[in-house]
């Protein structure tokens, strides 16, 4: 397929979530239940000719095909939420204030197995070398027009690209199979532990710079503006002097039940309550969450999934979002609430609720279902 077949257009871009109730029930996010955030319409590549340029401050400028990075370099596969970073915009605006943006619940999350080579290679091979401090790994899809910018472009520091701890790679595979069009075929950056916005789709340049990228999702979205900028003339003073969201920060989801559904105790007077956790950017994994059906006043653990399941245990966690379960007690009657939190094992704990800012990104406060008619059996 060429590159000008498209499906969504510049003014219509593809941006949808699934059910969170259907999202949290596979551990896996299959390409059925996840989201998509788009700013311009999908490019359908042919993996033959496309190829990934490597330039700027680099010792050898590289050019190199779908086929030499699946293999000339080794492969390395990352188990990995990947978060929007407007998830939960919707929570924002309806407990805080008006913002600005789609209006995201809290299904814009997926977590997949990514697989493809490191980043820290492929910048190897030309010629960069850590120590170098100030630089940035900037990455870029010059195939589709955007809303804002004529390309797509996010970037990271040098230093996070070439720590192999990181896990940085250029995807080629999801789940097992090759990306599909939609999640960026043939490659994307997969930057674990970062907001989605710098996992760049469609990837066709790498820059090694003395700057963060150039590109307008960069430098005037995406990031968490202060409080006083209450509208975009506001805003203006506040794009250059914030600095663009990177690491994603800790987060629970009450995903069973939703807002205002109504409710059955179990024979035994309980709640199931379920849903999802991502930690905080490096500090994974998630290792408690906890539930409160009265405001926060006592709060009682759940049962974290999976955790044995998948090889490497812990380690092979850091980056993934934890799936858990509890059975609460809670009052009958109308608008009864359950709240989440979290705590990973860096130590980050959920607050009840994260900073108000014009484009509703970042929201982390308590997971919410509210507005609950819960009655007996």
């Amino acid at each position: 397929m060429s590159a000008t077949h498209t499906e969504y257009s510049t003014e219509n871009p593809l941006n949808r979530e699934p059910p969170v109730k259907e999202l949290v029930s596979s551990f896996i996010t299959p390409s059925s239940k996840s989201y998509n955030r788009n700013h311009g319409p999908i490019p359908h590549l042919s993996a033959e000719t496309h190829t990934v340029n490597v330039d700027g401050l680099v010792a050898t400028p590289l050019r190199l095909s779908v086929h030499q990075l699946a293999t000339e370099f080794p492969q390395h596969e990352v188990l990995c939420a990947l978060e929007c970073a407007g998830n939960r915009r919707h929570t924002m605006r309806t407990m805080l204030k008006e913002v600005e943006g789609i209006d995201w619940g809290d299904a814009a999350v997926m977590n997949c197995k990514w697989r493809g080579p490191r980043l820290r290679d492929v910048l190897r091979r030309a010629g960069v070398e850590q120590g170098r401090k100030g630089l940035h790994a900037a990455f870029s899809s010059f195939q589709v027009q955007c809303q804002e910018d004529k390309w797509f472009g996010g970037s990271v520091e040098l230093e996070r690209a070439l720590d192999e701890k990181a896990d940085v790679i250029l995807a080629l595979e999801m789940n097992g199979a090759p990306l599909e069009p939609n999640h960026g075929y043939p490659v994307r950056v997969v930057l674990p532990g970062i907001a989605g916005a710098r996992w760049v789709k469609w990837l066709d340049k790498i820059t090694v710079q003395d700057e963060e990228s150039t590109n307008f999702y960069q430098r005037r979205d995406y990031k968490v503006l202060p409080e006083e900028a209450v509208d975009r003339d506001a805003a203006e003073p506040f794009w250059d002097k914030t600095p663009a969201m990177s690491e994603v920060s800790i987060n629970s989801v009450v995903a069973l039940p939703e807002d205002g559904e109504t409710v059955y105790l179990s024979d035994e007077g309980k709640l199931v309550v379920k849903g999802y956790a991502v930690p905080q950017g490096s500090s994974g994994p998630v290792v408690k969450v906890q539930i409160s059906t009265n405001g926060g006043k006592k709060w009682v653990d759940a049962q974290i999934g999976e955790l044995g399941s998948i090889a490497g245990g812990k380690n092979a966690r850091k980056w993934s979002w934890v799936l858990w379960r509890a059975e609460v007690e809670i009052e009958v009657g109308e608008g009864r609430e359950v709240v989440s939190r979290a705590v990973d094992a860096g130590g980050n704990i959920q607050k009840e609720h994260s900073q108000w800012n014009l484009r509703g990104v970042g929201y982390s406060g308590y997971g919410r279902a509210r507005d609950l008619n819960v009655r007996r059996q």
